[in-house]
């Protein structure tokens, strides 16, 4: 199901695209197979919609796979999601740095093996310097302990006086968040039939717009994510005025 959309007036393309990558369980379950089943597809979406962010424009795509909450989820799915993350990090590295992609990961990287967190430093430091898309994924992420943590970093800041309290606005408070070198999106698509945010980018959203489709994610195309950006540019985005 499309989101209907009245035609106020008409803009460009987004800049920033983020993607709420889910469903998987739902998919899997439709067909008849175990949950991993959907997360493996869901990997191999991952790079579908990678292809199409550059194909149509897109400068920024941030995707959010695994939430902090998701944590509490059963053991053997666990397992399988952080097999998965391993090979995927080790597969698709060299095509995603021949593609010039630049991949950043934001979440609490301490509650990962330290494998998989060598792996994260690798992506980053071999990308560094790709300019095609800027590619942030979201993993162990949660926007409420981002938010926390930022409000923690900012007092040891003027603590050790290096931020006086009154330079403090809104501009200088997100770039203590982890998404501060990337602007703040202005499409969020939410994945899989659900309509909440799930504790996604909750600073970063004020004012983006919000698109919700019933496709799982599994099933994610190119024409998807087209229908999404055309859906955007009939918005009004008016950012409060």
């Amino acid at each position: 199901m499309s989101l209907s959309v009245q035609r106020t007036s008409s803009h460009g393309s987004p800049t920033h695209v983020a993607i709420i990558m889910d469903g998987n369980r739902r998919w899997a379950k439709k067909r008849g197979f175990k949950g991993v089943f959907g997360h493996r597809e869901g990997a191999k979406a991952v790079r579908r919609a990678v292809e199409a962010a550059i194909e149509l424009g897109v400068e920024h795509l941030t995707l959010f796979g695994f939430s902090s909450e998701n944590w509490g989820r059963p053991g053997e799915e666990i397992a399988s999601l952080l097999g998965l993350l391993r090979l995927h990090l080790r597969a698709d590295l060299d095509e995603l740095y021949g593609k010039g992609v630049r991949i950043c990961f934001i979440g609490d990287r301490a509650r990962f093996p330290i494998d998989i967190n060598d792996l994260m430093l690798e992506a980053e430091e071999k990308t560094k310097c790709n300019q095609s898309l800027y590619l942030t994924i979201a993993l162990s992420y949660g926007s409420r302990p981002e938010i926390l943590r930022a409000t923690k970093n900012i007092v040891k800041s003027v603590i050790d006086d290096k931020l006086q309290i009154d330079e403090l606005d809104e501009a200088s408070f997100s770039k203590y968040l982890e998404t501060g070198s990337s602007p703040e999106p202005d499409l969020l698509i939410r994945m899989g039939g659900e309509h909440r945010i799930s504790n996604f980018m909750l600073w970063q959203i004020a004012y983006t717009e919000l698109y919700f489709t019933d496709v799982c994610w599994p099933d994610f195309s190119k024409a998807d994510l087209e229908e999404a950006l055309s859906a955007f540019q009939i918005r009004d985005r008016r950012f409060g005025s």
